[in-house]
C-alpha cells in the first residue's frame, strides 16, 4: 500500500516566510525589523556559547571587534563577562599602539556586519522568489499591508536583483513615489504665510520629515 500524500503547505514554506510575515506585522521596514531581531540573537549565542571559538576570535581579532553600531548591541546584555572577556583583547591593542604612537590596520570586517549582509541577501532573493500560487499570493497580501522596504534595503536588491518582481517593484515604487509627494507638500505649506493650510495637514503630514528620516536610515 502506497504511503499517503501529505498535501501540506505549511510544511513547504520556507522559514523565511514565517518570520517576514511576522516583521511585516510590526511597524517600519520589514527587513529592518529582522535585522535588528536576527543581530541581537547572533550576537548573543556568539557571546554565551561560541566566545571560546578560535575561528571567531581570529576574526574579531582581524576587525578589530565590532564596528560602532555593533558595539552598541553589547550594551543590551546583563552578563558582561563574555564582553568584558572579547573587549580586553582589543583594548589591549589599541594601548599599546598608543604607546608606539602607530595606529596598525585592521583588515577584517566586523563579523556581525558579515552575518547582517548574509541575512539582508537571503531575506531580498527569498521576497524577490517566485514561490507556488498560494503561498506566493499570500506572501504578496501581507507584505503589501506593511510599510515596505526602506530606501536603502530597496536599493540593495535593485543591485542584487536582476529583475524584480513587478508586484512588489509597483508596492516600492508607489510607498517612496507618495512619501516624496508629502515632504515636498510639508515644504511648500510650511512657507512663511501658509500657517492656515499647514493646520489642515493631518497629524501625520506635520510631522511627514520623521518618516522620511526613518526611511533615509
Amino acid at each position: 500500500m502506497s504511503p499517503p500524500v501529505i498535501n501540506n503547505m505549511a510544511e513547504e514554506k520556507h522559514v523565511n516566510y514565517f518570520a517576514l510575515q511576522k516583521a511585516c506585522e510590526k511597524p517600519g521596514c520589514p527587513l529592518c525589523t529582522l535585522i535588528e531581531e536576527r543581530i541581537t540573537r547572533y550576537i548573543d549565542i556568539i557571546l554565551f556559547e561560541h566566545i571560546s571559538d578560535r575561528r571567531f576570535r581570529a576574526d574579531y581579532k582581524k576587525s578589530g571587534g565590532f564596528c560602532k553600531e555593533h558595539s552598541k548591541v553589547l550594551l543590551n546584555f546583563r552578563d558582561g563577562l563574555a564582553v568584558a572577556i572579547l573587549g580586553r583583547g582589543t583594548l589591549s591593542e589599541y594601548i599599546e599602539d598608543f604607546k608606539k604612537k602607530k595606529m596598525r590596520l585592521y583588515k577584517g570586517i566586523c563579523p556581525a556586519c558579515l552575518k547582517k549582509n548574509s541575512i539582508e541577501e537571503g531575506f531580498l532573493s527569498f521576497l524577490a522568489e517566485k514561490h507556488n500560487e498560494n503561498m506566493q499570493s499570500e506572501l504578496e497580501s501581507f507584505f503589501t499591508k506593511s510599510e515596505g522596504l526602506c530606501l536603502r534595503h530597496y536599493a540593495q536588491m535593485v543591485k542584487l536583483i536582476r529583475r524584480i518582481p513587478k508586484w512588489l517593484e509597483t508596492f516600492q515604487m508607489e510607498k517612496f513615489e507618495q512619501l516624496y509627494e508629502r515632504v515636498s507638500n510639508f515644504i511648500e505649506l510650511s512657507a512663511w504665510g501658509r500657517q492656515e493650510d499647514f493646520a489642515k495637514l493631518s497629524d501625520e503630514d506635520k510631522i511627514v520629515w520623521k518618516e522620511l528620516a526613518i526611511k533615509l536610515q
